[in-house]
């Protein structure tokens, strides 16, 4: 593998990695569905600017940690060929980061929609 790739070719595989990731992981093909719907909510109940700007960084804060997660548990698989205690604490450590990233993402749209609903009361 080349030292140095250009631009093109990392971007090729940032992509590469997120499509491997949506073609393996579930959780994660269910986070983007989430996020597409959240993002639809916002469209249709017109919601500010700083919100969406909120809900879209919760979103991608969601999905860039599931990467994490997906990347140390395939490390640690490659690594470790049985259970160790390390690589039990590594990829309950990534699940944690992705479980912290979520209910982030949840305040977020429970704050949007208490807004969206105090708009209509």
């Amino acid at each position: 593998m080349k030292k140095n790739p250009s631009f093109l070719t990392s971007l090729g595989h940032a992509f590469a990695g997120i499509r491997e990731t949506a073609a393996r992981e579930r959780n994660f093909r269910i986070q983007i569905v989430m996020g597409i719907l959240a993002i639809l909510v916002c469209i249709v109940f017109q919601v500010d600017a700083l919100l969406f700007v909120l809900v879209a960084f919760a979103i991608f804060f969601v999905l860039a940690m599931e990467l994490v997660n997906t990347a140390v548990e395939a490390v640690v698989d490659l690594a470790s060929a049985k259970t160790h205690p390390l690589a039990k604490i590594a990829k309950d450590a990534a699940a944690g980061a992705v479980l912290l990233a979520s209910a982030f993402a949840v305040i977020v749209g429970a704050a949007v929609i208490m807004t969206v609903i105090g708009r209509y009361l």
